[in-house]
């Protein structure tokens, strides 16, 4: 049997009062209940710090340079002959005037003796024509010679003795000749490879043909190029004999300081805007070689006292530089700085930051001003600076 339906209108009124509050209070207590959310704070965000440090830094500037030799001599016969011995292996250190190779001396020997016989006799023809000259001087106080006789004979004795300066200059031109048999070191240094043996016909100054290329090794020069813009600093580096070069070179690491700066081109070059430089070093080691690459630095000054951070702490923004510094509650700092220079990976703050602060090298993308951060390689900024001297394996 269905039930009939009960509506608002076969309620009685009394009931219908008694059940409209309930329902709102029910309605009250369900919309006014507050909902609860807990938001969390972000995690710190990992960063690497280093200690911004005061240290006296050298001012200088970074080139790519190549060694070169400062005398560099092909060595060449003077004469035509063929060569009868070599007095040298190849890469032998040689000194001046050392013999590296001797020609055939006996056609040189000939000549030299053909000289001294036409010397010989023209001393004797010059001996004779004076003695003639004499005679016919005497015969003159008596008047038995005439003015144009005697004329002669002192001509005839005139042409003898330029007959015998001539012999005399041959027989010395000849003992010239035979001298340049023997083939001798020009300058100091080492020998390269040896492009004629024994046996070669060898031609006086042949362009194409040198027997050996001496390069001299102690000292040698490194020429490099820098900027225009260094220019100015430079020469008053070298004008002040402050002017200081450095040259290493990193796949093997070597290393030698004490270079001399000594020429300055006279003209910048226009297509790169570089001007050309050579600085001398001992080398009496011979560590630097002829056409080898290395790296130049050239120092012209130093600053004291400066304070110096690593360039990948340093940010560029539309404001200008800008590095983060951890501060001791682990926050952030978001700090603009005033760069002095930049020297290879460290940089120089004028002002804006001082000695002993933290400061963010890695991680700033994640970084917001205020925001918490966590120190990678150590909890402290001494620990820091030590970690980023010693990277850490683990990383």
């Amino acid at each position: 049997m269905n039930s009939p339906l009960i509506t608002p209108d076969h309620l009685p009124w009394p009931a219908l009062g008694r059940m409209v509050p309930a329902a709102a209070l029910l309605f009250a207590s369900v919309s006014c209940k507050p909902a609860s959310r807990v938001v969390s704070a972000p995690p710190p965000a990992p960063v690497e710090v280093a200690v911004a440090t005061k240290m006296d830094m050298p001012r200088q500037f970074s080139s790519i340079g190549t060694v070169q030799t400062l005398r560099s001599v092909s060595v060449k016969s003077q004469v035509d002959g063929v060569l009868a011995a070599v007095h040298f292996k190849e890469g032998d250190d040689v000194k001046a005037g050392d013999l590296l190779v001797t020609l055939d001396r006996r056609p040189f020997e000939n000549s030299l003796r053909i000289a001294r016989a036409d010397l010989a006799n023209a001393r004797a023809a010059a001996t004779q024509a004076d003695a003639d000259a004499a005679r016919a001087r005497t015969l003159d106080q008596s008047k038995a010679v005439s003015q144009e006789e005697l004329t002669q004979y002192f001509s005839k004795a005139e042409m003898a003795r330029a007959q015998s300066q001539s012999r005399e200059a041959a027989v010395a031109n000849a003992e010239l000749q035979l001298g340049y048999t023997e083939i001798r070191a020009p300058i100091a240094g080492r020998t390269g490879q040896l492009m004629l043996h024994e046996g070669a016909l060898v031609r006086a100054n042949d362009a194409g043909a040198a027997i050996v290329t001496i390069n001299q090794l102690a000292p040698v020069a490194v020429a490099y190029a820098v900027p225009e813009g260094a220019l100015d600093e430079i020469r008053a580096a070298l004008a002040a004999q402050r002017a200081t070069v450095g040259v290493s070179e990193r796949t093997t690491g070597l290393t030698r300081e004490g270079g001399r700066l000594e020429f300055v081109d006279n003209a910048v070059d226009p297509a790169t805007g570089m001007i050309m430089l050579k600085a001398v070093f001992p080398n009496e080691d011979h560590v630097l070689w002829p056409g080898r690459f290395v790296g130049v630095a050239t120092q012209t000054g130093l600053d004291r006292d400066a304070v110096v951070v690593p360039s990948t702490a340093v940010q560029t923004s539309q404001n200008g530089s800008t590095i983060y510094v951890l501060k001791a509650d682990q926050t952030v700092e978001l700090r603009p700085v005033t760069i002095a220079r930049v020297a290879g990976d460290q940089t120089l703050v004028a002002s804006g930051l001082s000695a002993g602060e933290a400061v963010v090298t890695v991680g700033q993308l994640r970084l917001v001003p205020g925001a918490k951060a966590e120190v990678k390689t150590r909890g402290t900024p001494e620990g820091a600076a030590k970690a980023a001297k010693t990277p850490d394996k683990k990383s």
